[in-house]
């Protein structure tokens, strides 16, 4: 069986997290989703759990995170350049803040960082394979 990501999140507003998140490409599986929850799918692989303060509290009795603290940073690469442009754009445009730290342009490594509704810090990054391999 292959390997696979849950990322569980809090958000306060599960309508407007499911939004932005489909903004940036992601599709949300209605199997695993309801009125407390929503699954989002970056690939077959990564999953991103939408979860009300409740449904969140239902998991772990640790404390939400205090707002404007950030308790994660979560990173996805990306294809290429572009496409990291690309959801950047995305989610200001969708209600996030992009670029929340300085680009980061390595040559070999290009990133960017987003905040999503509720302040999680999403980091698209694209690396050139041949440098990998090297």
């Amino acid at each position: 069986m292959a390997k696979m990501l849950f990322v569980n999140l809090p958000c306060s507003n599960l309508g407007a997290a499911i939004g932005f998140y489909q903004a940036l490409g992601f599709s949300q599986n209605l199997q695993f989703s309801d009125d407390t929850a929503a699954c989002m799918v970056w690939s077959e692989h990564i999953f991103v759990m939408l979860l009300t303060p409740a449904k969140w509290q239902s998991f772990t009795q640790r404390p939400l995170p205090a707002e404007g603290s950030s308790e994660v940073m979560l990173a996805l690469n990306c294809d290429d350049k572009q496409t990291v442009d690309e959801l950047c754009t995305a989610a200001g445009v969708a209600g996030g803040v992009s670029d929340v730290m300085p680009k980061q342009d390595l040559g070999f490594m290009y990133s960017r960082s987003v905040l999503d509704l509720d302040g999680h810090i999403w980091e698209f990054f694209w690396m050139d394979p041949a440098a990998m391999a090297g």
